[in-house]
């Protein structure tokens, strides 16, 4: 599976010729969509997912069964329930988890979804749900209003992971991204790679 990191949270997937993008959000790049042939959509913040964007795009958008998207009228959505299994871009994928991680005082509270894409790669979303099962590639938010590094950092050692790579990482500046890096470095030694906006593994 190629994995391909796009600004903050979305990822371009390519498989046996197929295309899935998870998160393609306000922030991420458009590029990201070239091709797509399916995407998942972990919940309904506008980091996450960007609505305009998808409704020309013309292929199937997954998202989590109780999201809020506004007017989803022009988007083939599939709604999608946690423990739900699904093929996706021809690809299977198992749903997991069902809430954004909590900012403050209950807020928000929305639905998340983590995807478990062809039992190899897991995108938890905004949230620290850990798959069911040992995977290849992990995806471990880096920053975010609702998490702290110790919670992010614990929630990857946790996982049994070949790799690791982080997302949600947009907020970010030079210094904030450099004592990141070298904390999930020192943690996880050589199964942790940081992939700039635009870079494969």
């Amino acid at each position: 599976m190629k994995v391909t990191k796009f600004t903050h949270a979305c990822v371009r997937l390519e498989l046996d010729g197929r295309v899935l993008v998870i998160d393609p959000g306000t922030w991420s790049e458009p590029r990201a969509l070239a091709g797509a042939d399916a995407v998942l959509v972990t919940h309904e913040h506008t980091d996450h997912v960007d609505v305009l964007r998808l409704a020309g795009l013309g292929v199937p958008v997954y998202v989590p069964y109780d999201a809020r998207l506004g007017d989803l009228a022009p988007l083939p959505v599939v709604r999608a329930r946690p423990g739900e299994r699904f093929t996706a871009a021809g690809i299977p994928v198992t749903a997991l988890g069902g809430r954004h991680a909590t900012i403050h005082g209950g807020q928000p509270d929305c639905a998340n979804l983590g995807y478990l894409v062809a039992d190899r790669l897991y995108h938890p979303g905004d949230s620290l749900t850990p798959p069911d099962r040992p995977v290849e590639t992990l995806l471990v938010p880096a920053q975010a209003s609702w998490l702290k590094l110790t919670e992010a950092i614990d929630f990857a050692a946790t996982v049994t992971a070949d790799r690791v790579h982080p997302i949600h990482d947009a907020q970010l500046n030079e210094r904030g991204l450099a004592s990141v890096d070298g904390w999930f470095t020192e943690t996880l030694g050589p199964r942790y790679r940081y992939l700039a906006p635009g870079e494969t593994a």
